[in-house]
């Protein structure tokens, strides 16, 4: 989040998720805890050093766990807190919301 708090709670939702990425990310993680590789490989535009920067990003603002196992080589996952997961119904109603609007574009 940025060091400017904000007393508006849409910018500061948007603060937090306002990025297409992390949008994509959550959307990801709100099915189970993935591998870097895995999210990378399901979210093929998305470059490895920008996967790392958001995660690291969402992490820090509470909304991620990284988990690092003691292997060789590393394994790292990642899975949304309770906060990332609060989320859901958001990203449900962007979800919807876009859907309906893609088909009243056709029409």
């Amino acid at each position: 989040m940025t060091d400017q708090e904000t007393e508006c709670p849409v910018e500061t939702t948007l603060s937090l998720i306002g990025d297409k990425w992390k949008v994509l990310i959550i959307g990801e993680l709100l099915a189970g805890m993935k591998r870097f590789g895995e999210l990378h490989r399901t979210i093929p535009r998305i470059s490895q050093k920008m996967l790392t920067q958001q995660l690291r990003q969402m992490e820090k603002d509470g909304l991620v766990n990284r988990k690092v196992y003691a292997e060789v080589p590393p394994r790292v996952e990642y899975a949304l807190t309770e906060l990332g997961r609060s989320l859901k119904p958001i990203l449900h109603a962007m979800a919807k919301w876009g859907s309906n609007y893609k088909k009243g574009k056709k029409g």
